[in-house]
């Protein structure tokens, strides 16, 4: 199989340009799972990736600063809750980068 460069530089460029706020790994498993249920709180968002405290907590603050989430410290019962939802530019963000992995992947 021959490949121009031509070819390789394209993918080279394609995957560049991919958002490296959510290509991390634990920002990845955060916003694929707020993509889905649109907000959760931290015990079920730490639950279901399997982040530590510590990782979910620096993690959503990386996609807070860049306008992807929302976090919000609420009360339940007197107890101390935090939630994170997807904002439109978040959703927006995903799905952008989703199209571009699977140009990625889709090219021979």
């Amino acid at each position: 199989m021959t490949t121009k460069n031509s070819d390789i530089k394209e993918k080279m460029d394609k995957i560049g340009g991919i958002d490296k706020i959510i290509h991390s790994t634990g920002r990845l498993k955060i916003i694929s799972l707020l993509y889905g249920i649109e907000e959760a709180d931290f015990v079920f968002i730490r639950g279901q990736t399997g982040l530590t405290w510590g990782n979910l907590s620096v993690q959503a603050t990386k996609l807070e600063e860049s306008g992807y989430i929302k976090i919000e410290k609420k009360y339940k019962r007197k107890k101390p809750l935090t939630i994170a939802s997807l904002t439109k530019e978040g959703r927006l963000a995903f799905e952008k980068y989703r199209k571009q992995m699977q140009d990625v992947l889709n090219q021979d």
